[in-house]
């Protein structure tokens, strides 16, 4: 069990806070905004009413303790950005703050957030991918060269043992790890004499081009 605060209760920071919390987690979920804070109550460990612009308040709520810090704030720039550098400053050890554009995302990564999410932009690159590739059922950016797709096997994949597809040779693109569906069980790590069947969920690594070229030789 982690503890975590999360400061902005939108969309983004009210599931990620309750979604942690029903996970078995510590959360104290933060606004300004009385009614949002109402809202979260229920599901959250601890709601609070409070201005994140304001270190003093920041302080006297014991962030420094927390395993990581989330601000949500980012339709707010200036107050995203001063949320940020305060916990940066108080010595908070894990720091994750929401981005809604890339300018955005370089001054809080300058000012000494850990990590910078992209929420919209990540839900909209994957929803495209989706709707390019049609077999792909999710895609998780890995770096900004490398992705991991969840890839439902092209019919010339079926029957055909992984070490018959050859697809580290063939693409550059390795087979991480198998999702069964029936009976339902995850592979990790399969190895050459796994045999796809139509109802396996292929979860691949490799380069966004050889991704790309495999979906484009599949089709």
């Amino acid at each position: 069990m982690k503890q975590f605060a999360v400061i902005g209760l939108g969309n983004f920071g009210y599931h990620l806070a309750t979604t942690l919390c029903a996970k078995g987690h510590e959360i104290m979920a933060i606004d300004s905004d009385p009614q949002k804070v109402q809202a979260i109550r229920d599901s959250v460990t601890r709601a609070v009413v409070a201005d994140a612009t304001d270190r003093q308040v920041l302080e006297a709520l014991g962030l420094r303790e927390m395993d990581t810090v989330v601000v949500c704030i980012g339709s707010e720039i200036n107050n995203s950005v001063l949320a940020t550098l305060h916990l940066k400053e108080m010595g908070v050890r894990r720091i994750v703050a929401m981005a809604i554009s890339e300018p955005h995302g370089r001054i809080l990564e300058k000012i000494g957030a850990s990590e910078i999410v992209f929420p919209e932009r990540d839900m909209a690159i994957a929803v495209a991918e989706r709707l390019h590739n049609p077999n792909m059922l999710d895609y998780l950016p890995f770096s900004p060269d490398y992705s991991i797709v969840e890839l439902a096997p092209p019919k010339g994949f079926v029957g055909k043992t992984l070490r018959e597809l050859d697809l580290i040779n063939r693409y550059g693109v390795q087979v991480v790890a198998v999702r069964e569906l029936i009976p339902e069980r995850l592979h990790m790590i399969p190895t050459a004499n796994f045999v796809v069947k139509d109802s396996d969920v292929l979860i691949l690594l490799g380069p966004n081009k050889s991704l790309e070229r495999l979906r484009e030789k599949e089709e």
